[in-house]
């Protein structure tokens, strides 16, 4: 007997509601950005539905919030120039010299910006990219995750959604850095188990946010 299928594409929260009259086995199918809360999450595992996802036809990024310190200013610079290339729009949160400047102020600025909606992604600079990632992971709704080569900057995309590229600009080679942010924009998560997980990522966020 062959495996029934449920469109719910024109849901994006799903509940358990939505997966009550779902059959044991059965496979459904989502939109890439439906999120499935807990109890529906139960449901998929005890009733081993097969979850899929419809890819949505365009997923360029087009525009993203950018910032450095002083010590990763240099390095912004030609990332804008490297992004400005292949048609992505760049919001410079700063600094724009190379006068010291203090990396929290530009990290919350660009993190705000993710977090709100007002852009899709943002990267930072600054000397080891430490401290802009833990700034910016302080801020509700961002995942910052500092990358130092192309499979830290794919993981944490196909692994962790990241939303939040950080680099430290004294740390990598320039050629490496650009490698970086190339691969970093043109990954997305995908598969199921991974978005799951960053569903209870979220969950974590939340309990500390009532």
């Amino acid at each position: 007997m062959a495996e029934q299928s449920f469109n719910l594409t024109e849901k994006t929260i799903i509940t358990e509601d939505d997966l009550r009259r779902i059959p044991h086995g059965a496979q459904i199918l989502l939109d890439q950005a439906a999120r499935l809360t807990p109890l529906a999450q139960d449901i998929v595992a005890e009733r081993k539905l097969t979850v899929h996802r419809k890819r949505r036809g365009d997923t360029r990024v087009r525009k993203i919030a950018i910032g450095a310190d002083h010590g990763g200013f240099s390095m912004k610079e030609k990332i804008k120039t490297r992004l400005a290339e292949q048609g992505i729009e760049t919001q410079d949160f700063g600094t724009f010299d190379e006068r010291p400047v203090d990396y929290p102020d530009i990290a919350h600025a660009v993190a705000v910006a993710v977090s709100n909606g007002t852009v899709p992604l943002g990267i930072l600079l600054d000397g080891a990219g430490i401290g802009s990632c833990m700034v910016a992971n302080k801020v509700p709704g961002v995942r910052a995750a500092m990358c130092y080569d192309v499979a830290t900057a794919r993981n944490s995309r196909e692994h962790n959604d990241a939303n939040v590229l950080t680099l430290g600009a004294k740390m990598v080679a320039e050629a490496t850095l650009l490698e970086v942010v190339d691969v970093w924009l043109h990954t997305q998560i995908r598969e199921e188990r991974h978005l799951l997980r960053v569903e209870k990522i979220k969950r974590v966020e939340e309990k500390y946010l009532r």
